[in-house]
């Protein structure tokens, strides 16, 4: 059993992972870090999990954790390694923003890197230190990924997304508060979100020399959890050629799936899946993108990335379905 130790343990990210590894078969929770609930119950803040665990909140460290998981919020993650040590064989998961760039992969001697299995499983394999790829991030870039692989994004990208209230963290604030939520819409940051950093990041990678714009639009929606994005772009090829694409990109992926029939959101809350939709129209090409905000685009993912790191299973402590109705 490896040992596994979580940093910043009150927050919506880290009670999913806290969810996952309480029933994972090859890892222990050694400790839950935070200094504001310190010897509080794990289940008086996450309260689903009265009965699982009698574990309590701590405000020691354990520095000899084979895994440790970053759940701080951005900006966080940098401060707090400065300040603490770990065992060289510890391998460190961070949910932040702070590591994603290829300018700051590259911290203190340790080389972190960004953690979407989809686009470099084989890195992250052999990685000690993953840099977990955000929400918007992960739905965005599954969805352009064969086209930026290909060569084949020419033209303008054009998204419009929507995130549920657990996407803007646990603290309240003007636009996250029930009366403020409820039966209400919006968007925000637009065209200026920070999770365009590192989609034009993975587009560059793939795709030298694309030059066009991302354009994205982020909503607030007036649901707990889920992201449901469409993006279009130009295409010239037909529908069969592009279906015939992403079946071919993502025949080997473990959580990432083609359907034939639209889609909706709840197809994929509370699971590590992404499911995508592709339409035709004119010389566009619509693709449909949906995942859990809170597990394949947070702390799913960032499972699914331990067991790539240790050699075990990708699916191991992930198979949850979906709770349809």
């Amino acid at each position: 059993m490896i040992q596994v130790g979580i940093i910043g343990g009150a927050g919506y990210t880290a009670g999913e992972l806290i969810r996952l590894l309480l029933h994972h078969p090859k890892a222990e929770i050694n400790f839950v870090y935070s200094t504001s609930n310190a010897g509080n119950k794990i289940y008086d803040v996450h309260q689903d999990l009265l009965g699982d665990t009698e574990i309590e909140f701590t405000n020691k460290i354990n520095p000899r954790v084979d895994v440790l998981f970053l759940c701080l919020g951005h900006g966080n993650s940098i401060t707090f390694l400065g300040e603490n040590s770990f065992s060289e064989n510890t391998r460190i998961i961070d949910l932040s923003n702070d590591f994603r760039l290829e300018l700051n992969q590259n911290f203190d001697g340790k080389d972190f890197v960004y953690g979407l299995p989809e686009l470099q499983k084989e890195k992250i394999k052999s990685a000690k230190h993953i840099a977990n790829p955000g929400c918007f991030a992960t739905a965005l870039q599954l969805a352009i990924l064969p086209l930026a692989a290909n060569h084949l994004l020419f033209d303008d990208i054009h998204i419009h997304a929507v995130t549920g209230a657990t996407g803007a963290g646990t603290l309240v604030s003007a636009t996250s508060h029930f009366p403020w939520r409820d039966n209400n819409f919006s968007h925000y940051k637009a065209f200026s979100h920070q999770h365009l950093d590192e989609i034009n990041q993975t587009v560059q990678q793939l795709q030298p020399q694309f030059s066009s714009e991302i354009n994205f639009i982020p909503n607030r929606g007036n649901f707990s959890r889920g992201i449901f994005a469409t993006i279009y772009t130009k295409y010239k090829g037909n529908i069969e050629d592009a279906k015939e694409m992403y079946q071919n990109y993502y025949k080997e992926a473990t959580f990432t799936f083609i359907s034939e029939n639209e889609l909706h959101l709840k197809q994929v809350v509370n699971t590590n899946k992404c499911l995508l939709h592709l339409e035709k129209k004119n010389n566009k090409l619509l693709i449909t993108s949906i995942i859990d905000n809170l597990l394949k685009g947070a702390s799913g993912q960032a499972i699914q990335n331990m067991n790539l790191m240790f050699g075990f299973q990708e699916t191991l402590g992930l198979n949850i379905k979906a709770n349809y109705f």
